[in-house]
């Protein structure tokens, strides 16, 4: 174990990690920890959760146990503790018989900080029996809301953890998640048996973070439009609902000069693996992939997520959209969404054989998402009110810097009501559009519907006006999707006044999807590091020093040093060790390991 004059927290994070202080509740919650008592900490994606169990893993006697979901990634955290001096290690399926026999000595003896293992190994006997055989300094249980039945990640091993309090009640024990409204920290509190803990919640808000939903007509052509555009050379990752739809937008991309890999569960293990090592390990790799991937990654200068589909809840965009900016440097969170993706969601939803209880949470989630889509206002304030944070217009969304233009969509909407209701609600949008817009098709003849009163009413409106129109009247409430094969329109109760005159109702004026070319505006909490040109010359020349470096380690090269760090040694210019100490993100053991090369390095150019 590290040994420190009276355990001091803050003399670990400068020595160890390198940082000069504590970041928001931070300090409190390693005091807390180290001292023995339960937390439950909710913290948004890159801000800092894991020194909230390693600094008291160090403060306190005995080997800490890191409960995680994401084996493909254990080895990763362990290097980058390596690299600060922290002896690491984890228990997982992919080791030998004979490593794993040597890490289980390693943990009776004593000889580690931290072990990481994967749930489904903790709770066998023979784990169980190793750490009631050993020294527990503490229990972390990283990604807790995987324990949550009604979350975006939900695993079932996540439940029997509250075996951790009966078999261990005086080790302390963390809960940390990124992502929980007020249910779902209820829930991981009551199944983790962590009632009395501590609950910390930190700001959800992620100023440097850019939203922006567009409108989807072309949602490839856009993307890499969005890419190309305002994301050339960046790392990125891009969502989509199927594999399918992944595989031909990575091909997509790809044949369009965007480095692009694909990821799903689908793929075989191997290639997967090698994909999301590459992912971490190389400077401008997009990688598209279905929501198997993302939870744990670490990669701090994720510029961009794009989505393609519209993501079933705000707990799982929320949680995709933070990957973006770990850095705290500006990051765009971009999203294209139409009507077809409200179809598809809710016949999914109504499809599952999940019971009804269940189906009804995850409608009332997506339609949460449908209002954050539609909203009219700031979208920043309608994130964060979900999470129960109130706060106020951001400035750094799509509808702060180009507000919607409202107008009273009353008439327009009983229109569409009334055709809604004169087909029988037997038929689906495109229908009903072609009924409103007078169009002589087959099916419309085919049903006479061409003799309805309603055939021709919106004829001045075209067709994506009356879709735009048509998702936000969803988003109201006012009609569903029904999950038949022609995902048929139905009015709900609420649609009568409307009908009657008794209520209006405020749309959002369809704009014309626009090429827009990247402003000048800076998000808000975020100052522009900008680099002279020598500068910028010492930070080219410190990347390809730390591309190489991280080869010959075998790790991602943001374990080395973050570019945030390197952009300070690049400002800073540091001709001595003591010079080079003073600079964010460099510990002692990376000074010793890297100091002389850098100031080597750094004299050279000079």
């Amino acid at each position: 174990m590290f040994a420190h004059d009276n355990n001091d927290a803050l003399h670990i994070l400068q020595s160890v990690f390198g940082y000069p202080s504590f970041r928001g509740q931070q300090a409190d919650i390693v005091n807390h920890v180290a001292g023995g008592g339960d937390a439950l900490v909710l913290m948004p994606t890159g801000g800092g959760k894991s020194l909230c169990y390693q600094i008291p893993a160090l403060l306190r006697d005995g080997v800490s146990v890191v409960v995680s979901p994401l084996i493909a990634l254990m080895q990763d955290q362990v290097d980058a503790l390596a690299e600060v001096g922290v002896k690491a290690a984890f228990l997982n399926s992919t080791q030998s018989f004979d490593e794993a026999m040597r890490t289980e000595r390693k943990v009776r003896n004593g000889e580690l900080d931290l072990i990481y293992v994967a749930p489904e190994r903790l709770m066998t006997p023979r784990c169980l029996e190793l750490l009631e055989a050993s020294k527990i300094a503490l229990f972390a249980i990283d990604e807790a809301h995987c324990v949550s039945q009604w979350g975006h990640d939900f695993r079932p091993e996540y439940i029997k953890l509250s075996v951790l309090h009966e078999r261990f009640p005086q080790v302390p024990r963390i809960a940390l998640t990124a992502t929980a409204d007020p249910q779902t920290r209820a829930e991981i509190a009551h199944r983790l048996q962590l009632d009395d803990a501590m609950q910390f919640v930190s700001s959800f808000d992620r100023p440097n973070i850019r939203y922006q939903i567009v409108e989807k007509s072309n949602g490839r052509k856009q993307v890499l439009d969005f890419i190309t555009e305002e994301h050339p050379g960046d790392a990125g990752i891009v969502y989509c609902l199927s594999r399918k739809k992944v595989e031909e937008t990575a091909e997509f991309l790809n044949a369009h000069g965007v480095a692009a890999l694909p990821y799903h569960a689908g793929m075989d293990m191997a290639t997967r693996t090698a994909n999301q090592a590459r992912f971490l390990r190389e400077d401008a790799i997009v990688m598209v992939a279905t929501i198997a991937f993302g939870m744990g990654i670490d990669k701090p200068d994720v510029r961009f997520v794009a989505h393609l589909d519209l993501p079933k809840s705000i707990e799982g965009y929320y949680q995709e959209t933070g990957r973006a900016g770990r850095d705290g440097a500006p990051a765009d969170a971009w999203m294209a969404y139409g009507l077809q993706d409200v179809v598809q969601q809710r016949r999914m939803i109504d499809e599952s054989e999940a019971d009804e209880n269940f189906k009804r949470v995850q409608i009332a989630k997506l339609d949460a998402m449908l209002g954050l889509c539609e909203t009219l206002n700031c979208r920043r304030v309608r994130l964060l009110d979900y999470f129960g944070q109130p706060s106020g217009a951001c400035g750094n969304c799509d509808t702060c810097l180009a507000p919607p233009v409202s107008f009273d969509g009353t008439v327009q909407v009983q229109k569409l009501l009334s055709a809604i209701y004169r087909v029988e609600q037997r038929f689906g949008a495109g229908h009903v559009i072609d009924v409103l817009r007078g169009v002589d098709s087959e099916k419309v003849r085919q049903w006479r519907h061409d003799k309805q009163s309603t055939f021709g009413i919106g004829s001045e409106t075209s067709e994506a006006e009356w879709r735009a129109i048509l998702r936000q009247v969803i988003a109201l409430g006012l009609v569903v999707v029904d999950h038949d094969a022609y995902g048929s329109l139905k009015l709900t109760a609420e649609a009568r006044p409307v009908l009657r005159g008794e209520r209006a109702v405020q749309l959002r004026q369809y704009q014309k999807p626009a090429k827009k070319k990247r402003d000048a505006a800076k998000p808000k909490g975020y100052a522009e590091s900008a680099l002279s040109p020598v500068e910028q010359a010492i930070f080219e020349k410190l990347r390809w020093w730390r591309v190489e470096t991280a080869r010959k380690h075998n790790v991602p090269a943001y374990v080395i040093f973050h570019d945030a760090t390197m952009r300070e040694i690049a400002k800073a210019q540091p001709a001595s060790l003591d010079d080079l100490r003073s600079i964010s993100g460099v510990g002692e053991k990376k000074l010793d390991t890297y100091g002389e090369e850098i100031i080597s390095l750094i004299a050279a150019m000079g």
